[in-house]
């Protein structure tokens, strides 16, 4: 645990870099919509398998969306923050897989 809390906390300076706070942010955030999704579809009947790959296919949507948000602003695409919306979503997959 204090591997991930370190490495978690090496934000860097300006530029696209592996890991930062911005990085987490991705990370917390598609694990949360990756839940959201699930919790919605699971409400409205949609079955266990069925309920996360709907939320997978929500959550990719919403991290695209906000990469290519990114582009037409200034900031850029990044595939680096994709690699982390990818992860948080994993992570939050994993943990729902577990909670029929």
């Amino acid at each position: 645990m204090r591997a991930l809390v370190l490495v978690f906390s090496l934000a860097t300076g300006g530029g696209d870099h592996w890991f930062g706070g911005d990085k987490v942010k991705h990370f917390f955030v598609s694990a949360f919509v990756q839940s959201v999704g699930y919790g919605v579809l699971r409400t409205a009947g949609v079955r266990h398998d069925g309920a996360l790959l709907g939320a997978s296919a929500i959550t990719l949507g919403v991290g695209i969306g906000k990469e290519v948000y990114d582009a037409h602003t200034g900031e850029g695409f990044s595939a680096r923050d994709l690699t982390w919306d990818a992860a948080g979503a994993g992570a939050a997959t994993l943990v729902l897989a577990h909670a029929r």
